[in-house]
Order: structure tokens, then C-alpha cells, then sequence
């Protein structure tokens, strides 16, 4: 029988500790995850296929165990120039032990603008890309809103939000889109991944401003 890690099911060894972290923080609280375990490889390989040509800063949301920033960083991202956003306390310990030399913050997404001002991580020209690992099918849509503004005050021109999702269609409502003045571009489907994921590239269709709401901010 192959052991190649990439086939569905299969999960390389030094894996299955990160796995079973992530199972545990899913049982734990199950609305707050994406899903009861870790993206996959052909996931993570086509969601960083979607990064602009020549992206160096690249945000990531909702780390996890790591198999996005595992990903951007062997397509050539340097550690350095990457910031892991995680909410969950025991997966930001462990994604630190297993990306010392990535910024990786115990935050929330919504507090983006705030954290990417206080590091210094964006430069003058802003990110090159967000990559989210978030669940935004199973936020109430004022969460969704907050997390767009925050992700697009930070963008830089015509750089993109890359989001999975296990729907069918984007999750992000067209509603939502349009009031905030967003392209929604299906970018594939990872059919190996279990389950299946659908792959989404959101950019900006206006030069409209969008400006972050801050955690505690009224809305």
C-alpha cells in the first residue's frame, strides 16, 4: 500500500500529533472551526496558486495546525514576511513551535488592521494577499462584514482575499459583496480534500475606501 501523504486519508506522521490537536480544539467548541480536521495538501496547494505574481506579504487567518503556512512557505513565501493569525490559544502555541520565524499572532481577524499597525508588517504599498482558513459559513453576517473590512484595509490595490469553503457556492453573500464593493471569482475545487473544497478569490471592484471596524468598535 502507497504511504504517500497526499492521498485522501492519508496523513504523513509528523502530522498526526498537529491533527489530533486541531480534532481536540473542534470537540471542544465545533461552531468556532472550519472543520473537524486540518486542510489537506491539494487544498493548501491550490489556494496558494491563487497568490498574486510577485506577493511577498502574505496574511494568513485561522492558521490552524499550519498546512496553509507549510504551503505558502515552501512556494517561496520567506517566514519573515508572512503573519499567521490564530484565535485559538493551544493551535497559536502550536503553530509558534512549528513557525519560529513567521509572525504569528494570537488575535482576531476583525482587530487585523490593528495588528498588521502595531508589527509594522505592511509596507507602504500594504499586504500582497490574505489567505483564510476561517469558517465565514457559519458566522452571522455583522462578523463577516467586520472580517472583509478589516482583511480589504489592508490589501493593497487589486490584491486578493483567498478563502475555502465546503459549499457550494461563496460564502459570502452576493448581498454583502455588493454593498461592500467586492469581485467573487471561483478559483477551483479541491475534490481530494476531505471533504471537498471550493476555492474563492475576492478582490475589490471599486476604488472605494474600505475601512476596518476594530474589535469593540460600534457598528
Amino acid at each position: 500500500m502507497s504511504n504517500d501523504p497526499t492521498r485522501p486519508g492519508m496523513t504523513a506522521p509528523d502530522e498526526i500529533p498537529a491533527a489530533w490537536t486541531f480534532f481536540r480544539q473542534w470537540l471542544k467548541n465545533p461552531r468556532a472551526m472550519a472543520a473537524f480536521s486540518p486542510s489537506g495538501r491539494q487544498l493548501a496547494r491550490q489556494m496558494v496558486a491563487q497568490l498574486p505574481v510577485g506577493a511577498q506579504r502574505v496574511v494568513e487567518l485561522g492558521g490552524g495546525t499550519g498546512a496553509f503556512t507549510r504551503a505558502l512557505i515552501e512556494r517561496g513565501i520567506a517566514p519573515r514576511d508572512l503573519l499567521v493569525l490564530e484565535l485559538n490559544g493551544e493551535l497559536y502555541q502550536l503553530l509558534r513551535q512549528r513557525f519560529p520565524d513567521a509572525h504569528v499572532v494570537n488575535g482576531d481577524a476583525r482587530d487585523l488592521a490593528g495588528i498588521v499597525g502595531r508589527t509594522g508588517f505592511a509596507g507602504p504599498s500594504g499586504v500582497d494577499a490574505v489567505i483564510s482558513g476561517l469558517g465565514f459559513l457559519a458566522m452571522p453576517r455583522q462578523l463577516q462584514k467586520d472580517i472583509l473590512q478589516a482583511v480589504f484595509s489592508v490589501l493593497g490595490p487589486d490584491r486578493p482575499l483567498i478563502q475555502f469553503t465546503y459549499g457550494p457556492s461563496s460564502p459570502i453573500p452576493r448581498e454583502l459583496l455588493d454593498e461592500l464593493g467586492l469581485n467573487a471569482r471561483r478559483a477551483g475545487v479541491a475534490w481530494r480534500n476531505v471533504p471537498p473544497a471550493r476555492i474563492y478569490v475576492y478582490t475589490r471592484n471599486r476604488s472605494t475606501p474600505i475601512h476596518a471596524v476594530r474589535v469593540g468598535d460600534s457598528v
